[in-house]
């Protein structure tokens, strides 16, 4: 999370430098150990900086607090037909947006933070809203439109954890906006090598690998852009153990929102289907991604704790033979979620939409599934038929 420089006290495990008004380099990681540290970094032009509340030594200030209490409440409301159908119109909103961005960037038009910026405000303000409406869309996959729904579900996973973690307001629409921008790069990499089939070349991965510079480059010609989230494009491919791109930084010398990214970044690329991949199940990917020993595990933790074993939006198999759409996580045990049902296996047909509480009743969930796996055509079947019939509590 990101103090300003008053609220900085002894005890803070500070990862970076922020904002400053000074240019001199300063040594921004490790430990604050007296007052007098702070008063020097003062002196020397620091305004805001970010801590590592997990390394702190120190309670965070109550504003964190007030966050927490904020999503517990949020967490709670279930979708319904008039949720989702605003979520929508949202997403496709960012959607176009993000397209309209990135044809500005390539063909050289000013270029306006202003989109961006709204853009992450309202994802935010529709979270606090009804956070499962909006997670729901991300599950609903368009292989076509990759580049610009990875864009938007990063962002939008990425509020949601921000806010579990208990970030203040700015620091969750900087962190928002660093995972819509993170993969603007790849706008500029050849298509024929982003949805190659074969194995790429070295050669080829070099380029590949080159959309974090290339987005750094791209992003820097905003005026007024966050420090922090130009620092989640450059280093959302860094990994802990020094293995990542393009660095190679290890552990704390990554910012911890660019540990954040490198999870959502990777849980969402496993989840959705590409010419080169196919897509997993969410709880297939939250396993994978526990089992990574080059990311940060205890955030991971955290995230998986945050959307759930299995997230709201993502398909389940159901004991009785049914399939259906998580649509609000347990309240006491996730792995008793409500689910929208509406395929019966056995039969291989649509059923009627029910809504089960799995707390409440004698059935559970043997697994969570891919649509390809019942050659369903979930967007097609989810924008024309679900979405109206969502039954109401």
């Amino acid at each position: 999370m990101q103090v300003n420089i008053d609220e900085l006290k002894p005890g803070m495990y500070v990862t970076q430098v922020v904002k400053q008004s000074g240019t001199m380099e300063i040594r921004s990681r490790g430990m604050v150990k007296s007052q007098t540290i702070i008063d020097q970094l003062r002196a020397k032009g620091i305004e805001v900086v970010e801590i590592d509340v997990r390394k702190s030594k120190i309670d965070t200030p109550l504003t964190v607090k007030e966050e927490e209490e904020k999503t517990k409440t949020t967490k709670t409301k279930s979708i319904s037909s008039e949720s989702v159908i605003e979520a929508n119109a949202l997403y496709a909103q960012a959607v176009t947006i993000q397209g309209q961005l990135i044809k500005a960037m390539q063909s050289g038009a000013p270029k306006d933070l202003g989109s961006v910026s709204n853009l992450s405000t309202n994802i935010i303000k529709s979270l606090f809203q009804n956070p499962n409406a909006l997670l729901c869309l991300t599950m609903i996959k368009d292989a076509d439109e990759y580049l610009l729904e990875h864009s938007i579900n990063c962002s939008i996973l990425m509020a949601m954890f921000a806010s579990h973690l208990g970030m203040s307001e700015e620091e969750i629409n900087h962190a928002c906006m660093g995972a819509m921008l993170m993969d603007i790069g790849m706008a500029e990499i050849p298509k024929e090598l982003r949805t190659s089939k074969r194995e790429l070349t070295a050669k080829e991965w070099d380029v590949i690998r080159s959309h974090v510079k290339r987005g750094k480059a791209l992003v820097e010609q905003f005026e007024g852009i966050p420090a922090s989230v130009l620092t989640t494009i450059e280093q959302h491919h860094e990994r802990n153990d020094g293995s990542g791109y393009p660095n190679g930084l290890k552990g704390d010398e990554i910012s911890q929102i660019a540990r954040m990214a490198a999870i959502i970044d990777s849980y969402d690329a496993m989840i959705s289907e590409r010419p080169f991949q196919e897509a997993v199940a969410p709880a297939v990917a939250l396993k994978r991604l526990h089992q990574q020993d080059n990311l940060d595990k205890d955030l991971v933790k955290k995230f998986i704790h945050c959307i759930g074993v299995h997230p709201v939006g993502s398909l389940v198999k159901l004991k009785s033979g049914k399939l259906g759409i998580v649509a609000q996580l347990g309240k006491k045990d996730l792995m008793k979620p409500v689910v929208m049902t509406f395929y019966n296996i056995k039969s291989g047909h649509y059923s009627e939409i029910k809504r089960l509480d799995l707390s409440q009743i004698q059935d559970e969930i043997i697994s969570g599934v891919t649509p390809g796996d019942f050659n369903i055509n979930l967007p097609k079947f989810f924008h024309d038929v679900f979405v109206s019939q969502i039954p109401e509590r």
